[in-house]
């Protein structure tokens, strides 16, 4: 959140927010947490609770089973032969970040085909290569609500690689807050997904592929992962591009985006200018 003209983390108790002399960024790469102030939540706006990248954020595609299965003739033929035996991962640019409560830029001028991928994301917060599928976890700072939105005739026009159909301005929401991983309860936080109120996507974490502690060990082989990178899980089935008849997000969509224990995203689809042709 920014007051003042100054950006400011806080921690998130009940109904009020005790504010922070670092940002969220500085305290997931070691600064101490030193509160002062508090205020209402009511009081204050949500911003993503990260602005400082140190890479793209890294993305982990196909997992959950039922996902990968339902899209299964609809890749316009980029289908893989059978399912990975290991994690799939891709990138999209940090200027894609949004707060909780932004809305979702949408430029029908550059795809028809904006779809939602309710997601789970981790923050790193202890540096680390090659690291252990069993210490995994202790690089963990935390955890986030995201979603993935994605524009799936650009993710399709450009060679298999997705990077650009997941990398437009302004289209993934990230937030409300960062919980810390003692604070998580890993055994089956349940994935949601709303549009105009209608659900749309309702999974649990358990039904992933490759676990948290996988994605980590298998991203850092040979790989360093840095405190502050960010970590998208993949996201469950009942995506737009797979339903029939399929759905995409277009101008005025309310997307509701919530995961147990780790709070809800509400933002609208709102038509912006991108630059496109």
């Amino acid at each position: 959140m920014t007051i003042d003209g100054v950006r400011r983390g806080g921690v998130v108790d009940g109904g009020s927010i005790t504010l922070l002399t670092h940002t969220v960024d500085d305290v997931v790469r070691g600064a101490p947490v030193v509160r002062t102030e508090a205020l209402p939540l009511a009081e204050v706006r949500l911003e993503s609770p990260l602005h400082r990248f140190n890479r793209d954020v890294l993305c982990t595609g196909w997992n959950y089973w039922d996902h990968f299965e339902e899209s299964a003739g609809k890749r316009e033929g980029q289908d893989p032969a059978s399912r990975p035996l290991r994690p799939t991962f891709f990138t999209k640019g940090p200027d894609t970040v949004i707060g909780p409560f932004d809305p979702i830029a949408y430029d029908p001028s550059l795809s028809q085909k904006w779809d939602y991928e309710a997601e789970i994301a981790m923050v790193i917060g202890r540096d680390g290569r090659s690291i252990p599928e069993q210490k995994a976890l202790d690089h963990v700072f935390g955890f986030l609500v995201a979603n993935d939105v994605s524009q799936r005739d650009l993710q399709r026009a450009h060679g298999g690689q997705w990077l650009k159909g997941k990398s437009l301005d302004a289209t993934m929401p990230l937030g409300p807050w960062l919980t810390t991983t003692d604070s998580v309860d890993l055994s089956g936080m349940r994935v949601q997904c709303e549009v105009n109120g209608v659900l749309l996507q309702d999974a649990s974490s358990t039904q992933m592929a490759f676990s948290f502690a996988q994605i980590i060990a298998e991203l850092s082989e040979g790989m360093t992962l840095r405190a502050g990178d960010v970590v998208l899980t993949g996201t469950p089935s009942g995506v737009g591009n797979a339903r029939d008849p399929q759905v995409f997000l277009r101008d005025g969509d309310v997307v509701v985006t919530r995961v147990s224990g780790l709070g809800e995203l509400r933002n609208t689809v709102t038509l912006t200018d991108l630059g496109g042709r």
